[in-house]
C-alpha cells in the first residue's frame, strides 16, 4: 500500500511523511542558517542606510550650493535670527514683547492729512480755494 500511495502522490516521497503526519526532518545546521540569514539582512539594510545617507549628503551639499548662489537662509537660520533679535529686544523687560506696528498704523496726524488732500483733490476750484485760504 505504501507504494500506491506514493504513486498516487506523484512521488512526493519527501514531503509524505509530513502530510500523513510524521516528524519533520530537522536541518542540524538551521540555527546557524537562520543566523547568516538573520546577519545578511542586517548587512543589507546597513548599507542600503549609508547609500541613501550618502545620497541625502550629496543633495544637501548641491542644496547648500544654490543657497550660497542666490543668497537664500535655511528656514531654521531665518527662525533662529528672528528669535534672536527678539530676545535681544526683550533684555532689559520685564513684559512680554511687543508685536511689531504695522506701517501707517499709530500716525493720526498723517492719515488725517492725506485723508484731506484726497478730498481736496475731488472738490471744485473754488471750493479748494475757500479750504486753503485758511
Amino acid at each position: 500500500m505504501d507504494f500506491v500511495m506514493k504513486q498516487a502522490l506523484g512521488g512526493a516521497t519527501k514531503d509524505m511523511g509530513k502530510m500523513l503526519g510524521g516528524e519533520e526532518e530537522k536541518d542540524p545546521d538551521a540555527e546557524k542558517k537562520e543566523e547568516e540569514r538573520q546577519e545578511a539582512l542586517r548587512q543589507q539594510e546597513d548599507e542600503r542606510k549609508a547609500k541613501y545617507a550618502k545620497m541625502e549628503a550629496e543633495r544637501e551639499s548641491m542644496r547648500q550650493g544654490i543657497r550660497d548662489k542666490y543668497g537664500i537662509k535655511k528656514k531654521e537660520e531665518r527662525e533662529a535670527e528672528a528669535q534672536a533679535a527678539m530676545e535681544q529686544a526683550a533684555e532689559g523687560s520685564l513684559t512680554r514683547p511687543k508685536k511689531a506696528v504695522p506701517a501707517g498704523c499709530g500716525d493720526e496726524e498723517e492719515e488725517d492729512e492725506s485723508i484731506m488732500d484726497t478730498v481736496m483733490k475731488y472738490l471744485p476750484g473754488p471750493l479748494q480755494d475757500m479750504f486753503n485760504k485758511k
